[in-house]
């Protein structure tokens, strides 16, 4: 992506009600997941559903490793090399590919999808949203939300069936 094409991409969300709009649901949707995912952890916990253990293991082995490649791999940000004005401001330097919040929305989703499918398909459209707000807003190019997202279900598609295929022998 190139300042020309962000400065095209971003110019409809630039008018203050449209921004006020961008960042509220860029806000909104992780507080949602961070919020449904713990929610969910526990509901199973006090039912006694086994399924506990891959919800807490699958996207928290995931995050972690994603943590680490990110650090290690740490790719600049959209408004670092481009020289733009972000309509998401944040101070943070490096560590940009994969898109983390992406990442940890699609995780949640495909826990969602696993458990509850009809809510793990509105997550996950969530996630499509937020993909599209990261990179609106300027601090994720295109590839660092794809990444993310497809990070996320790989995770949870590889995660799920692997915690799942010792109930199948």
């Amino acid at each position: 992506m190139t300042k020309e094409q962000y400065e095209r991409l971003s110019a409809p969300f630039r008018a203050p009600g449209r921004t006020r709009a961008l960042l509220a649901v860029n806000t909104a949707i992780p507080l949602v997941c961070y919020v449904a995912y713990p929610l969910c952890l526990l509901l199973l916990l006090l039912r006694g559903d086994l399924r506990w253990a891959p919800v807490l293991l699958v996207p928290g082995i995931s995050f972690v490793v994603v943590s680490l490649f990110r650090r290690l791999w740490n790719r600049p940000r959209p408004y670092e090399v481009l020289e733009i004005q972000p309509l998401i401001h944040k101070n943070t330097h490096g560590r940009s590919f994969p898109s983390r919040h992406v990442f940890s929305v699609f995780v949640i989703a495909m826990t969602l999808l696993w458990l509850l499918p009809p809510v793990g398909i509105c997550f996950l459209l969530a996630g499509v949203v937020l993909s599209v707000c990261r990179v609106v807003g300027g601090v994720h190019f295109p590839r660092d939300v794809i990444a993310g997202a497809l990070l996320g279900v790989l995770s949870g598609i590889i995660g799920y069936w692997l915690m799942s295929w010792p109930v199948y022998l």
